[in-house]
Order: C-alpha cells, then structure tokens, then sequence
C-alpha cells in the first residue's frame, strides 16, 4: 500500500468546541456523516494523543450544536470588535438564555448517542483562516 492510498480526504469541520494546540473536540463529518470527535488525552504521556474517539450524531444534534456554534461566533466576532467582554463568554447578553436551552438541550441529547467507535487516528485538521 503507498501512501497516497492513506491519505484521507478533508471533510467538513462544523464546531471545534475546544481546542489546545488543536482541535480537540467538536462536530466533523468522517466517512460523509457527523460525528462528536473528542482528542484522546494520553495519561502515561501526559499529553494529548493523535487518537480521536467517534461518535456518530443525528440530524438534530447537528442542528443544535451549528445554532450554538453560530450564537458562539457571533460573540467571538463582538469580542475581537472590542463590544463585548471577556466575561460575557461565550454568548451575546441577547443570545445567552438560548445557548443556555441549547447545551441542556445537546446535554440530553448526547447521553444519547448510539455507542462509540474505536478509537481513530483519521481524522486530519486543515488550517482554516479566522473568521475575521
């Protein structure tokens, strides 16, 4: 098998969530269809891994967390605008009671998820530019 055999395509990124030296936990499409992806922290090493837990998400839990990532950018953009704080994070004042309804709402949701597949190493970031 050469190498171009295992490279992977890119594929869309919608949330990063967290992120420590890069994405470490979000909403990514592998094999064409959503999945909750959370970097695995490597305890003997004390570091993160280059290892991804999968977990596949349904139409709704997307929708939920791309409203939440929308309210989330919005503030962002405020924030580096110099019109928000710091401590306003992460929702505009107008927003803040719906990302709240939103992360109970995905909260519920992500309890249940169907089980999760093994760990992966395939999944691979592209640089993006800033959304300013």
């Amino acid at each position: 098998m050469n190498i171009e055999e295992l490279k992977p395509e890119y594929e869309s990124v919608f949330t990063v969530t967290d992120y420590w030296d890069g994405p470490r936990k979000g909403i990514a499409n592998y094999q064409g269809k959503p999945h909750l992806y959370e970097c695995i922290f490597d305890e003997a090493r004390e570091g993160y891994s280059d290892l991804f837990q999968l977990t596949p998400i349904d139409s709704e839990t997307l929708r939920l967390a791309l409203e939440d990532w929308d309210i989330w950018q919005r503030w962002e953009t405020a924030f580096r605008l110099g019109k928000v704080e710091r401590s306003t994070h992460p929702a505009l004042s107008n927003e803040s009671k719906r990302h709240g309804e939103l992360q109970r709402k995905s909260a519920n949701v992500t309890t249940d998820l169907p089980s999760r597949a093994p760990p992966t190493s395939a999944l691979a970031f592209q640089p993006q530019a800033s959304v300013l």
